[in-house]
């Protein structure tokens, strides 16, 4: 390679984007507040792998859906032939592990998840071609209160989340008998008005004619709007469970509207399908969708098994938290160590273990390719940390075996700086943390990260 050619740089796949440090505590945040609701639900966690067999989505969302047909990431392993797919969505995978490891042999179960999920499609805002969802999943339960169970515990993750302005949508289905007479009967409508029909829905209009109801084409809603609705075609069953979830929603004081449009995009779904929507995302305005999936199991030739779900998507939510205003930059860490000279350094990484050792969050000042830095570089990097404390050692306190501490937001110490033996200091700083309130060691700090309820 010639001296003088440059190297050129390589840079992420469009789409699949990195999760840099000023991010993280926000989805930090947001991953700790959905672990502890879920847990208060009595969901479990379970982890499957980001790839499985292709043949399990092509068989459990269906042939001719969006998302098998052009969005999958599919492969062939150039190992043993095997035909692989990136995990486009995660609920066929729970029911595969679940008919795996004969998980409801003793009983239903209560399941969530995150991690990402990966689909071709045009990267937009909140949008991406690697994701990240968290879902839950109740496997081996029949009746709408688990349907309700699941909208009640959205609600109260919004409500945790500090999140506003996401509104419920809800409609029934059906099961399948009633779904084919519908089918059949959208299926004579689109014929009558083939004309209005634009190229999309004429390619749909005998694989998933639902679809062609979901259109955003402006010349083809008048038409839609008067097609078949799913709802006149439902049974007694049907529309007896899909009370039941009104009712127990109406009695939580959970608002929704029903919207008789609403299919979700996935094969398997049957009887309640729901959507959490908002108007702050532009046109991606879906945040968390589900519903029930009664037919999966037997689809992937297990026994019939009752079960009902939803996913979410991280990434626009988080943009929902981001746009409240509510989430701000935590502090880095309690106390920033700062220290000149061979014994100070000797001194600050044993004050450090003591401090982490009493629970607190230490940064130790360490040398750059610029060198270890004047005490003024260093205490410009605690300011900037969000740090409550400075905690200084330089050759005069290691000689006097001290620590020099330096109080960097005016509230939490009344003396601005101080000195104390080194062999107090640990218990001196707790005690002032202890005393000025602090949650989390830091939510005093105006850059805490604080969200309101």
């Amino acid at each position: 390679m010639s001296e003088n050619k440059k190297i050129e740089k390589i840079v992420g796949v469009k789409g699949m984007n990195d999760l840099l440090p000023t991010d993280a505590p926000l989805w930090e945040l947001f991953e700790n507040t959905v672990q502890s609701v879920l847990k208060s639900y009595g969901f479990q966690q379970i982890r499957t792998p980001i790839v499985e067999p292709t043949a399990l989505f092509a068989r459990g969302l269906g042939e001719v859906t969006d998302i098998v047909e052009k969005e999958m990431y599919s492969f062939e392993d150039a190992m043993n032939g095997d035909k692989l797919t990136l995990r486009p969505e995660n609920t066929a995978g729970i029911v595969r592990s679940a008919l795996e490891h004969n998980l409801t042999y003793d009983g239903p179960k209560r399941l969530w998840y995150s991690g990402p999920m990966f689909r071709h499609e045009k990267p937009q805002r909140g949008r991406y071609r690697q994701f990240h969802q968290v879902g839950a999943e109740a496997l081996g339960f029949s009746g709408p209160d688990i349907d309700a169970e699941l909208i009640v515990m959205c609600q109260r993750l919004w409500d945790d989340l500090g999140l506003q302005n996401i509104r419920l949508e809800l409609n029934s289905i059906g099961d399948a008998q009633e779904r084919n007479q519908h089918r059949a009967a959208l299926i004579a409508y689109f014929e009558q008005n083939k004309e209005i029909l634009d190229a999309e829905a004429q390619r749909r209009l005998y694989t998933n004619p639902l679809r062609i109801l979901d259109t955003k084409n402006p010349a083809m809603q008048e038409m839609v709007n008067a097609a078949p609705k799913l709802m006149d075609f439902l049974g007694e069953e049907s529309l007896s469970h899909f009370d039941g979830v009104q009712k127990i929603l109406r009695h939580n004081s959970i608002p929704f509207t029903i919207n008789t449009r609403l299919v979700r995009g996935m094969d398997y779904y049957n009887r309640t399908v729901f959507e959490w929507v908002t108007d702050e995302l532009g046109s991606q305005g879906t945040v968390c969708g589900g519903g029930r999936y009664d037919a999966l199991f037997g689809i992937f030739g297990g026994k019939p098994t009752p079960a009902c779900g939803f996913a979410m998507g991280v990434e626009r939510l988080l943009e929902l938290m981001k746009a409240s205003g509510e989430a701000h930059q935590p502090a880095q860490c309690d106390i920033y160590l700062v220290h000149q000279g061979a014994a100070a350094q000797m001194q600050s990484f044993v004050l450090g273990e003591r401090l982490r050792d009493a629970g607190l969050d230490v940064v130790l000042h360490c040398a750059t390719a610029a060198g270890a830095g004047s005490f003024k570089s260093q205490m410009k990097k605690a300011d900037s940390s969000g740090a409550a404390y400075a905690v200084i050692i330089g050759d005069d306190e290691a000689a006097a075996n001290s620590v020099s501490i330096k109080a960097l937001r005016s509230e939490v110490m009344e003396n601005n700086q101080i000195s104390v033996p080194f062999d107090t200091a640990v218990d001196y700083l707790v005690d002032q943390i202890a005393d000025a309130g602090q949650d989390d060691h830091c939510c005093d700090d105006p850059n805490h990260i604080h969200i309101h309820h």
